[in-house]
């Protein structure tokens, strides 16, 4: 048997429905009417914090209102992420993200991570990219990758590379590496970048895939040698600096990342205003002069190109994740 809804009741339903889709219109065609805040889920300092507060200043120009960098670390990086997938979808609560926000969910296996990628957020857009540089301390007898590689097959075991900490992007391009040369070196992970650079230049250490603008200050006053660097071609920086792939690994690519992601559920129109303002704030000649001082390139992109990215590292790292059995802690 059919219940009829009263009309009164169904006027009731009609008339919310109506409402709920105009006040999400209305938010859409004023957004932003309120600070917005960028939640980094990293301590300040490093490549994602140097992005949002940069980006984020020349935002706030745009649209007239604050834009916060909001700081929540601890976790890899699974802190500040959960806590952005359960705020709410309205375009006012943004996460910047790098390489280990597609990795995390395979390091922390059986739903340890506490977010999904793909269910919980929508791509906005990618905000900037860095490569690694690969670096030794002075005193290792390599000047060339063929020669470390040599050294390394020469001493098995022997070399040590840090990382950033297990998992993290530092780590899987060692292994990567390891894994194409056939070498053995050993991990030794760090917290957070600025211990191993130290480190490094101390010689607990003898290797590192550094992120340039972490590296590039030692590599000028030559408390580092550079021996290549992991993007397809050389940087402009280090012009003559080879390529890992030039070394003989043809292909051989490695780079961290940094993008916008929403809460999903975002509307479609809000996520596009984000994007176009993002992309107009990486080509303002005087932000891309302040992000390329620091070794990090502008490289602003459409949600669906990011979200291709995003597939593509996905693929990639957790079969070297697999391979390696590499757990976050």
């Amino acid at each position: 048997m059919k219940t009829k809804l009263p009309s009164s009741a169904f006027k009731a339903v009609a008339t919310a429905l109506l409402g709920s889709c105009i006040a999400l219109g209305a938010h859409a065609n004023g957004y932003p009417s309120k600070p917005i805040t960028l939640v980094v889920p990293f301590p300040p300092g490093g490549s994602n914090d140097a992005l949002a507060r940069t980006v984020g200043q020349k935002l706030s120009e745009y649209w007239k209102q604050p834009v916060l960098v909001d700081n929540r670390p601890g976790a890899g990086g699974n802190i500040g992420t959960k806590h952005v997938a359960k705020a709410v979808p309205d375009g006012y609560t943004l996460l910047v993200v790098a390489n280990n926000f597609v990795t995390n969910p395979f390091l922390y296996p059986d739903g340890r991570a506490g977010y999904d990628p793909v269910k919980e957020f929508v791509p906005v857009t990618q905000l900037g990219r860095v490569p690694f540089v690969l670096v030794v301390n002075p005193g290792v007898a390599a000047k060339s990758t063929q020669e470390l590689i040599a050294l390394a097959k020469a001493q098995p075991g022997k070399l040590s590379y840090g990382s950033a900490g297990i998992g993290t992007p530092h780590h899987l391009t060692g292994e990567l590496f390891k894994s194409l040369a056939g070498i053995d070196m050993v991990h030794v992970p760090y917290r957070g970048a600025q211990p191993v650079v130290t480190d490094l230049i101390g010689g607990q250490i003898q290797v590192l895939f550094g992120v340039a603008n972490s590296v590039l200050p030692h590599i000028k006053t030559g408390a580092l040698r550079p021996l290549a660097v992991t993007g397809e071609q050389p940087l402009f920086y280090l012009p003559n600096v080879p390529t890992v792939a030039s070394a003989g690994f043809k292909g051989f690519r490695s780079e961290v990342w940094i993008a916008l992601v929403a809460p999903a559920g975002t509307p479609a129109d809000v996520v596009a205003k984000i994007e176009e303002a993002a992309g107009r704030a990486l080509r303002d000649p005087s932000v891309k002069a302040t992000l390329e001082a620091q070794g990090l390139e502008p490289a602003p992109s459409t949600p669906t190109a990011l979200k291709a990215l995003m597939q593509e590292d996905t693929a990639r790292w957790s079969k070297v994740i697999k391979d390696t059995g590499a757990r976050a802690e």
